[in-house]
């Protein structure tokens, strides 16, 4: 944290398999293909579908793997959470739901600070009352 960065977020342990729980829920949100043709509402779904692809086989096991996979799987995740935002971001369909998962994604990559700012970029309304006071 830099002088004077005081945002508020949520500082949540490592939870890989409810990482893999809300990327499931992610995918729901997305645009449907039927509806929405965009190119990025189409990349975005692929993005997510990958990042339920990586992270579901810790919801299986319902717990976290050994550290060094785990560390791997955090990063790739997080790399995935970034690219699923900035398709979103581009496409402009994100919403205040969908803002909500990315944030709580983030969060349980322990990524919590900046799972409360690419939430924005998702479209989480700032005035949430789900947000990080």
């Amino acid at each position: 944290m830099t002088e004077g960065d005081h945002r508020p977020f949520f500082n949540v342990a490592l939870n890989l398999p409810h990482g893999g729980r809300i990327a499931r829920r992610i995918v729901l949100l997305l645009p449907d293909r039927e509806t929405d043709r965009a190119p990025e509402a189409d990349a975005a779904r692929r993005v997510a579908e990958q990042l339920l692809e990586l992270l579901d086989p810790c919801l299986e096991a319902d717990e976290n793997p050994a550290a060094v996979i785990s560390t791997r799987l955090q990063a790739r995740a997080a790399e995935l959470g970034r690219k699923l935002v900035d398709h979103i971001e581009r496409g402009r369909f994100g919403h205040d739901r969908l803002g909500q998962c990315v944030r709580n994604l983030f969060e349980c990559l322990e990524l919590g600070r900046e799972g409360a700012d690419i939430s924005l970029r998702a479209g989480e309304n700032p005035r949430s009352m789900q947000r990080p006071m």
